[in-house]
């Protein structure tokens, strides 16, 4: 990129950290992120980020439609780069692959479907924060080419900005689950309280008890008791 280029992409970058912020959800974030990228990475026409758990890949989001198939045969075969990138194989972060009709040596039979699937070029970043990986970002291309070596830059700025937001998002959804626990089992307790002449610490021992012999969450135990169900009182 040259230098007025770079100047408009970190003025890009600005708007996407606020809009990112802006999501009301976890995945609402995961989705602007992979919509972002096909919008501001030049060459990009599709774009997904992949998480492997217990061995399996996970898609989180994607913009395009071949990332869904991309994943899915990555995790079939077990090998690819976006697969290999969110394990953090040799302790990778970035990869580019700038033409996917060539050979691939570490990914044979990947490497041929993804030219069945009409990839050209692809690249990938890792999400992370100093805490935690929230996956690989992964750019798709159907021209050969399209990616030079200008995208580490670009790809790394992005991704900083994405996990940032991820762990920000994350975070918040944390807390307003944790609020929404306390607010249902503060409900289930009143109810109980109301119902059955209980104290504070007696109410919440019934529930506690429920909690121990259904095997369920205490949460749970109280969305129960609030639903007037049997099991909950």
């Amino acid at each position: 990129m040259v230098a007025v280029e770079w100047q408009r992409y970190a003025e890009q970058m600005a708007w996407l950290a606020r809009d990112l912020a802006g999501q009301d959800s976890v995945q609402a974030t995961l989705d602007a992120i992979s919509s972002s990228a096909v919008r501001l990475i030049d060459g990009c026409d599709a774009a997904g980020i992949l998480a492997v758990s217990k061995g399996r890949s996970v898609t989180l989001a994607l913009c395009g439609d071949m990332v869904a198939e991309s994943d899915r045969l990555q995790g079939e075969f077990g090998e690819g780069p976006c697969f290999d990138a969110a394990r953090r194989v040799d302790g990778q972060r970035l990869f580019r692959i700038a033409d996917m009709s060539r050979p691939q040596p570490a990914w044979p039979r990947y490497s041929r479907a993804a030219r069945d699937l009409g990839i050209g070029s692809m690249t990938g970043v890792l999400l992370y924060t100093h805490e935690e990986d929230f996956g690989a970002l992964n750019l798709y291309s159907r021209r050969p080419g399209a990616f030079g070596e200008d995208i580490e830059a670009a790809g790394w700025l992005l991704a900083s900005h994405a996990a940032v937001a991820l762990a920000t998002a994350r975070t918040v959804d944390q807390l307003e689950h944790a609020l929404e626990t306390r607010h249902a089992i503060g409900e289930a307790m009143g109810i109980l309280m109301e119902r059955h002449e209980l104290s504070e610490d007696e109410a919440f021992g019934v529930l506690r008890r429920l909690s121990q012999d259904h095997n369920l969450k205490l949460r749970d135990v109280a969305r129960r008791v609030r639903a007037g169900t049997p099991d909950g009182g």
